[in-house]
């Protein structure tokens, strides 16, 4: 795969300062792209002076062409599977924040299996929750802005190949040269393997993760087995910790059939 065309096509964005770039392509619906943002995070603490990162969506093509062609009707009772990619983009709109704070809590409706986060109220819920402006994000959802953002992530997932979420290319500095296609989900070392390869070093400089505290104001919600890896501990041990957070009423517990997560109070 070779990044030259799509880089030359996509000129409004800047080079990346750092020697790699990583594009990570997830479908907000899909139970292992949670996964793999795990190891997303520690791959961030810990070699995340060496890369950039760019999170795209993606959905199957099908799917857009016939949501497509509900444009115009009344999309109040809408449910469809790529409605919550579409809300992703109209939350991001109201900047960086709002929407990291937009998929967690999306994130969150997932993981309860209690709502079906691919109806259009049901979004509506979650941004009011997320504490977006709502009558924005109503105007975001329907806008022309958002279906050209949406649009460009569909043209980075066609150019780049990608048909199975979630994947990560890895490039370096040379355009020329091929990115590393990384399909599917695997253990946090294969990444790390391949990131240190393409950099060409022997050893990677790896960076201490910050206090807990550090570690929410940037990840407001987390799960136990997350932060066990993040700091390389057993589950136990992090369990005890977040509870002492939890005395000190600094975080939340959610807890769900298979893991807890932990948020920002």
């Amino acid at each position: 795969m070779n990044n030259l065309d799509l880089v030359q096509e996509m000129d409004h964005q800047a080079k990346p300062l750092k020697p790699m770039e990583l594009y990570v392509f997830f479908d907000p619906l899909n139970p292992e792209c949670w996964e793999l943002q795990g190891i997303i995070r520690k791959l961030q603490i810990e070699y995340g002076h060496y890369f950039s990162m760019r999170f795209v969506l993606s959905t199957k093509l099908f799917t857009l062409n016939k949501i497509s062609k509900t444009v115009n009707v009344d999309t109040t009772n809408l449910s469809h599977p790529v409605l919550a990619s579409v809300a992703v983009k109209a939350a991001e709109l109201q900047g960086k924040r709002a929407g990291n704070r937009f998929l967690h809590k999306l994130q969150e409706y997932l993981l309860l299996q209690t709502k079906d986060v691919s109806s259009y109220a049901i979004l509506l819920e979650i941004a009011e929750e997320s504490e977006l402006d709502q009558e924005e994000f109503k105007r975001d959802f329907h806008s022309v802005h958002t279906a050209k953002a949406f649009q460009c992530d569909m043209h980075i997932t066609r150019e780049m190949e990608i048909d199975e979420v979630p994947s990560i290319v890895f490039f370096n500095e040379c355009i020329e040269d091929e990115g590393v296609k990384v399909s599917g989900l695997y253990s946090y070392d294969v990444y790390q393997t391949i990131l240190q390869e393409m950099l060409g070093q022997e050893r990677l400089n790896r960076q201490s993760p910050p206090s807990l505290e550090e570690l929410f104001s940037k990840y407001s919600t987390l799960a136990t087995r997350e932060i066990a890896s993040i700091y390389n501990i057993s589950e136990q041990t992090a369990e005890r910790e977040l509870k002492k957070q939890l005395l000190q009423q600094k975080l939340e517990r959610i807890n769900l059939p298979d893991q807890t997560l932990w948020t920002l109070k």
